[in-house]
């Protein structure tokens, strides 16, 4: 009866804007039964898998073999594509339109005019046309967040 070995890794990392990504990498193989009775060949093999998955995942957070021939900068986040996109494999479609604003971005808006009794859909209609923050990109929604924190500083 084969070995089953599965091994796996999961990291997730912040970006700007509130904004953070992650991977996930899971490989199972099946080993020669044998190997139980030899703990040490057993244990080397574990950490090549280890490693090869390692290596996965940090080419995929890095950008490398995402599929669309752009990678990363070395320090773990991605450069932007020069259309605008955002560099996740999304369809060509897609990639001109600019990203939604991140569930945490969203949540900081509500929590920070909640906080400062702020007319919330007044204050997006007056300053950027809409009526709630789930309608702002990810650009926009950093920017309305520093509004606020600034607003909030200067005492108003």
């Amino acid at each position: 009866m084969p070995l089953k070995l599965n091994v796996g890794l999961s990291r997730k990392i912040g970006e700007q804007n509130y904004g953070s990504r992650g991977a996930s990498v899971n490989l199972e193989m099946e080993l020669e039964s044998g190997l139980v009775t030899e703990p040490s060949k057993l244990l080397e093999r574990i950490r090549q898998l280890f490693t090869m998955v390692r290596s996965s995942l940090a080419e995929e957070l890095n950008g490398y073999g995402n599929g669309n021939g752009h990678a990363g900068n070395g320090n773990g986040k991605q450069e932007p594509h020069a259309n605008g996109g955002n560099g996740n494999g999304s369809s060509p479609s897609k990639s001109n339109s600019p990203r939604p604003a991140t569930q945490s971005q969203i949540k900081a808006i509500y929590a920070i005019a909640r906080n400062q009794r702020l007319d919330l859909p007044g204050f997006l209609r007056s300053h950027h046309g809409i009526d709630k923050p789930e309608d702002l990109d990810i650009k926009n929604a950093s920017q309305v967040i520093d509004s606020l924190k600034n607003d909030k500083q200067e005492g108003r």
